[in-house]
């Protein structure tokens, strides 16, 4: 009975691990987080034409491009012609970073534009209303079981 077993010299985790599984490749590699930092892949070109106008607007807006030597897995990745010489640029993306008190700072900024418009519009929508013919009628509701009596 102990001829039929095999050693367990001859058995090997691999033919117990299952198979690896293929995974669809992402357009851009993730950069590693850095503390206090946001990232961003800011454009530079479009349709083979570098766009300045994108790219001042984001550097003026706080975005500042990453050093390649900081994030030394995605040298390999970087285009060799870039304009941006020591940074990390793919197809006409450049690798940005933010301090993350800047995005918390437009974020707030936007919630509040935003907020201030959608007020703007209430308010225009509201003037147009007359008791006459209000634009929303405040009309409640209710559902009772049976006739209710005894």
């Amino acid at each position: 009975m102990a001829d039929n077993r095999l050693t367990r010299d001859l058995q090997t985790r691999e033919t117990a691990q299952r198979a690896q599984q293929w995974v669809q490749p992402t357009g851009l590699p993730t950069p590693q987080p850095e503390e206090g930092y946001s990232f961003r892949w800011v454009r530079t070109a479009l349709l083979g034409q570098f766009d300045p106008t994108n790219t001042s607007a984001k550097f003026r807006e706080g975005w500042e491009p990453v050093k390649a030597e900081s994030q030394p897995h995605m040298h390999v990745f970087s285009d060799p012609n870039s304009r941006f010489k020591g940074n990390i640029e793919i197809g006409g993306l450049l690798l940005c970073k933010i301090p993350k008190e800047f995005m918390e700072q437009r974020a707030a900024f936007y919630k509040k534009a935003s907020a201030d418009q959608m007020s703007a519009v209430d308010n225009s929508f509201m003037q147009q209303n007359d008791a006459r013919m209000p634009l929303f009628k405040d009309t409640r509701t209710s559902v009772t079981f049976g006739s209710g009596t005894k």
